[in-house]
């Protein structure tokens, strides 16, 4: 492993976002800003039945409208290579598999003109049955191979059953999440043009690198041939982080206007359907321990939705396997087969909703053993991993707990539900751990290169999607040659720069971050450290980390909420939302604040907002925008506050990070859970947790 950064000048420091002042004068082009000459515009023609075939397409109309260029259907669009990924596989045939599903397009001069001749555009169905139910009573269940991207699908130590039987105290639940989407502030945009070269994509996208591989088989091309640009992106949340079908029809919609710039960008109503969602999810969790609350078996069993035409099962299962300890332990994942779009990557997916059961649960247990849930929870804790067996390369979620509970105010609580009433309001406060994986993703690589004015351009292929790549690299870069920060320009966002993983699990900064110190490293190996002369250039790809292999490594939190319900409507508030995590080394001060309230606000809108309500009857979700799909806004949380414990762990990289990005999300919703019990004595374990569930009370 490459030796550790030394703490020094830049890294720590509340460093402004180098890119900042850039977004704010809108100077910064994203994806569909991206200035390129006379352009032409595409627009969907999306399928408006569940399932089914396409008998045939009349453009007739569309076609005589002036400015309009082509229109794409299944009988005449370009060939793709198929037989590998069904969702990419677009308008290759007639075949519909979900509503909203891409079945044509229209190019044309102007984005209007294209999306009122898409309108013109008539087709003719076979309908068929659809099935688009979840969750329901009975249906078939399948065990897929692995969960996302790798996991195993189930796990099965000791005796879970004979243990559970025997326990003192026992908890058995149903737990389950809606269906949540993903809605960053950029929209889903590509700008595609074909010249004798290739392909240049300017896409919203979390990795050039990954986009291009998949768009270079779907077209039958060699990687050299395409292009990928995306130096700005605003925001993704997992929704950029593959491929989806809007790119490869923005590819074949300039394959027919060859030199001619092609835009896509998809609608605020279209990005429901065709990027990705987070499945709902069903969790039955059985905890048993003795009476002094030590957990003997710990069960966690998950049924989630898939596509017909393209398997995703979320890990929501295996986060549990490595919280606390317990000798009896279980999980497994089933999935339900239906005529929906393809579910897909959304902010910390799998961890975040399989962390709401087992700790709403764990909560449950804390009343029943007559414990405190933190202490509980620190009853809990496990000397190793107990899923692999190794130790941790740190654990610090007792402090998470001890530290956020002393500045929450934690000893203050009524240990009993429904005891604080102000007015209509009925009081409680709630907390929950949380924990991430830290993600290794081999094969991230740095250049290095001293300039004519005496600077260093750091070049990689990165992606910063909002959360200050640009910055915290230069940042890192700056530390490991020696230099001031100002004297480092950092270049990412470019399949023409060394190769980058995607920009996602929290990875970026651990996984790019060891390739420029790597790059750099070797940079002052080959020209020393004095003056090297401009023009001197070195490339390294991130070495190999064996303490991957001998530790168990994670981040953790630890998530405590204030929550008031409306005694007269069940309206539910959450004036006060703080977080105190363990995830390494803090970079930069600044941009981890951001992160950990962002992810915190995210956990919010899930537990009291967010959920995609299916029509049956047409089998599309129906709040499918942001004036109906609500999501949470400023005056949701008066108060939200995060603070890290200073954390030193040489294990996971030469920088000693972890990732920030995703854990704030993660144990928000099930403490705004326990808070609202605590408040009112209502068990609440379905999210999101809406007033009709306290109006009975």
């Amino acid at each position: 492993m490459t030796r550790s950064l030394e703490r020094t000048n830049a890294v720590g420091e509340d460093t402004a976002r180098v890119d900042g002042r850039a977004k704010i004068a809108g100077r910064a082009p994203y994806a569909y800003e991206h200035p390129v000459d006379r352009p032409a515009y595409a627009h969907p023609i999306q399928a408006t039945i569940a399932v089914g075939r396409v008998r045939g397409m009349d453009s007739e109309r569309a076609l005589a409208v002036e400015g309009v260029h082509a229109v794409l259907t299944p009988d005449n669009a370009p060939r793709l290579r198929t037989g590998q990924d069904a969702e990419l596989e677009i308008l290759q045939e007639p075949d519909v598999a979900f509503r909203g599903q891409l079945i044509g397009c229209v190019v044309a001069d102007t984005p209007e003109i294209a999306r009122h001749a898409a309108d013109l555009v008539e087709v003719d169905y076979e309908r068929r049955d659809h099935d688009v139910s979840f969750p329901r009573e009975s249906f078939d269940l399948y065990r897929p191979d692995v969960v996302n991207p790798s996991y195993e699908t189930d796990t099965d130590d000791g005796d879970v059953g004979t243990a559970l039987a025997s326990a003192d105290v026992r908890v058995e639940g149903e737990y389950r999440t809606a269906r949540n989407h993903n809605n960053p502030l950029e929209p889903h945009t590509t700008v595609a043009v074909w010249d004798a070269d290739g392909l240049t994509l300017h896409d919203s996208t979390q990795g050039v690198h990954s986009l291009r591989e998949v768009v270079a088989g779907l077209f039958d091309l060699d990687e050299s041939q395409i292009r990928v640009l995306a130096p700005y992106v605003g925001g993704g949340f997992g929704s950029k982080g593959t491929p989806h079908a809007h790119v490869v029809l923005a590819a074949l919609a300039a394959k027919r206007m060859p030199g001619r710039p092609v835009k896509l960008a998809l609608t605020r109503q279209q990005t429901f359907t065709l990027t990705g969602y987070r499945t709902p999810t069903v969790q039955r969790v059985a905890l048993g321990a003795d009476r002094d609350g030590r957990i003997d078996a710990l069960a966690v069993d998950v049924e989630e939705q898939t596509s017909r035409i393209k398997e995703y099962a979320e890990q929501t299962g295996v986060p549990s396997r490595t919280m606390y300890a317990a000798p009896n332990r279980r999980t497994s994942h089933r999935l339900a087969t239906l005529d929906v779009p393809v579910p897909s990557w959304m902010r910390a997916p799998g961890v975040c909703p399989g962390m709401f059961g087992p700790e709403v649960a764990m909560d449950e247990l804390a009343e029943r053993c007559g414990l405190d849930p933190i202490e509980l929870r620190l009853r809990n804790e496990p000397d190793r991993d107990p899923e692999t067996g190794k130790p941790y390369s740190s654990r610090n979620l007792a402090e998470c707990l001890r530290v956020g509970a002393r500045r929450f105010g934690w000893a203050s609580r009524p240990a009993e539900p429904r005891q604080t009433r102000q007015g209509e309001w009925w009081i409680g406060t709630g907390v929950a751990s949380s924990t991430y994986p830290v993600h290794h993703s081999p094969g991230s690589a740095a250049r290095i290169e001293r300039e004519t004015d005496g600077r260093y351009r750091v070049s990689i292929g990165a992606v910063d999607i909002g959360t200050g790549a640009w910055t915290v690299l230069g940042q890192i870069a700056a530390d490991a040659l020696g230099v001031p920060f100002e004297d480092v320009v950092v270049r990412v966002g470019d399949t023409n720069l060394p190769f980058a993983s995607v920009a996602g699990g929290s990875s970026g900064t651990a996984n790019w971050g060891s390739a420029v110190v790597a790059a750099a490293q070797g940079f002052r190996a080959r020209f020393g450290d004095d003056d090297p002369p401009a023009g001197s250039e070195h490339t390294e790809v991130a070495p190999e980390n064996p303490d991957t292999e001998r530790f168990a490594m994670h981040a953790f939190g630890a998530q405590f909420a204030e929550v008031h319900v409306s005694a007269d409507t069940g309206e539910v508030r959450v004036p006060r939302l703080f977080g105190v995590f363990a995830t390494g080394r803090i970079v930069n001060p600044r941009l981890a604040r951001s992160q950990f309230l962002g992810g915190m606000t995210m956990g919010l809108s899930m537990a009291l907002h967010e959920d995609g309500v299916m029509d049956e009857r047409l089998g599309m979700v129906v709040n499918h925008d942001l004036a109906e799909y609500h999501v949470a806004t400023n005056a949701d949380v008066p108060s939200v506050e995060a603070e890290w414990i200073d954390e030193d762990d040489p294990h996971v990289n030469a920088m000693g990070t972890k990732g920030i990005g995703e854990i704030g999300i993660v144990g928000t919703a099930a403490a705004i859970a326990n808070a609202a019990y605590h408040a009112t004595g209502v068990r609440v374990r379905e999210l999101p947790v809406t007033a009709d569930r306290f109006l009975a009370s």
